[in-house]
C-alpha cells in the first residue's frame, strides 16, 4: 500500500542556507504531527508537499504523485497556510464557494456548505469575514481546504493566535478529521499541542528531523535527557550534600534558598527528590525547570539524536 505523504532523503537549501536535510518519514491515514521551533523548517517542508518548490535533493511523494510536477494531485489534497489571505469582503460562504468553484468542484454550493457545517460554521455562513474573530477566520480557511473532500490536509500551525476554548475546540476538529479517513499533517512549535491532536510525531531541529513516534515516546525522551532543575528548599546545603551522592547528578550549585541541580536523567531525579527530602526531612519549596523552553527541547532532542546514531 502506498503512504499518502512519502518524503525520502529530502535537503532543501536556499543560497548557502540549508532549510531541510535529509529529511525522510511516512505518513498514512490519521493525524500527525510536525512539531518543531520557529524557523525550524515545517512551513519549507509544507510548501514541498503542497507542489510550490521542489526539494534540492531528494523526492517529494503525495498519494504516489509528484505535487510539483503533476497538478491532478491538488485535487486529492487541502492546505491550511498558516497566515491570513481572506478576502474581508466577501462572506464565509462566498469565500469557500469561489475556491470550490475554482477547483472545479461541479456541486459547489452544496460542497461550500458541508464544508462550513464540517467546521461549525453554519449560523455565521452569511456574515463578512472581516467582523470574524481570528479564530472563525482560521475555520473559514479549514472550510476552504475540506470543499473538495481532499485525502490529504495539511495544516501549517493551525492553532496560532487562538484563544484556550478555539483551540480546544480546533484540537478536537483536528482529530475528527483524521478519524474520517484522512491524512492530516499538521505543524506546531507547542509540544502540549501536538500530543493532544496526533497519534505520531515529527520532530524537526534546525532542518533535520531529530526524533519521531508517539507522543509518549517523545515525552518519555525529554524526560530521559539530561536537564538542569532549580529545587528552593530551607536547607540548601544539606539537600545538595544529599543529592552529589546520586550517580545521576552531575552537578550540584546552591544558590541563596535554592539547590541548582544538573542531572543526566531528569525522570530519576523527579523519583528520589522527594523520598530525599522526605528521609532527611528537608522541605521542598518549590522545583522549577531550567531551559524547558522548545529551543533547549530540541537541542537535547538533537544530542540524543546523534547519540542514537539518526
Amino acid at each position: 500500500m502506498t503512504a499518502a505523504l512519502e518524503v525520502r532523503n529530502v535537503s532543501k537549501w536556499f543560497g548557502d542556507t540549508v532549510a531541510l536535510s535529509d529529511v525522510s518519514f511516512e505518513s498514512s491515514p490519521g493525524v500527525v504531527g510536525l512539531l518543531g521551533h520557529n524557523g525550524a523548517g515545517k512551513s519549507t517542508l509544507f510548501g514541498l508537499l503542497a507542489g510550490f518548490s521542489s526539494p534540492s535533493q531528494g523526492t517529494v511523494r503525495v498519494l504516489g504523485l509528484d505535487p510539483r510536477d503533476d497538478p491532478s494531485v491538488h485535487a486529492r489534497m487541502g492546505l491550511v497556510p498558516d497566515g491570513e489571505g481572506l478576502w474581508p469582503f466577501l462572506t464565509a460562504r462566498q469565500t469557500v464557494e469561489l475556491l470550490a468553484r475554482h477547483r472545479g468542484v461541479t456541486a459547489y454550493e452544496k460542497a461550500a456548505a458541508a464544508a462550513l457545517s464540517t467546521v461549525g460554521l453554519v449560523e455565521a455562513a452569511d456574515r463578512k469575514v472581516a467582523g470574524f474573530s481570528k479564530g472563525m477566520r482560521q475555520r473559514v480557511r479549514l472550510a476552504q481546504a475540506l470543499a473538495h473532500d481532499p485525502e490529504v490536509l495539511l495544516m501549517d500551525e493551525p492553532l496560532n493566535g487562538l484563544d484556550p476554548a478555539q483551540r480546544r475546540a480546533d484540537v478536537d476538529l483536528v482529530r475528527e478529521l483524521g478519524g474520517s479517513g484522512r491524512t492530516v499533517l499538521v505543524s506546531s512549535h507547542i509540544l502540549a499541542e501536538v500530543e493532544r491532536m496526533a497519534d505520531r510525531v515529527l520532530v524537526v531541529v534546525n532542518g533535520r528531523l531529530v526524533a519521531e513516534g508517539t507522543p509518549a515516546g517523545v515525552q518519555e525522551l525529554l524526560a530521559q535527557s539530561a536537564r538542569t532543575v532549580r529545587v528552593e528548599t530551607d536547607d540548601p546545603r544539606k539537600l545538595a550534600g544529599l543529592l552529589l551522592r546520586e550517580a545521576h547528578v552531575d552537578s550540584v550549585g546552591i544558590d541563596e534558598h535554592a539547590v541548582v541541580v544538573h542531572t543526566s536523567d531528569g525522570a530519576q531525579l523527579a523519583v528520589q527528590l522527594p523520598q530525599l527530602a522526605a528521609k532527611a526531612r528537608i522541605l521542598l519549596l518549590r522545583v522549577i525547570p531550567i531551559g524547558e523552553d522548545l529551543e533547549s527541547v530540541f537541542t537535547r532532542l538533537t544530542a540524543s539524536a546523534r547519540g542514537a546514531g539518526r
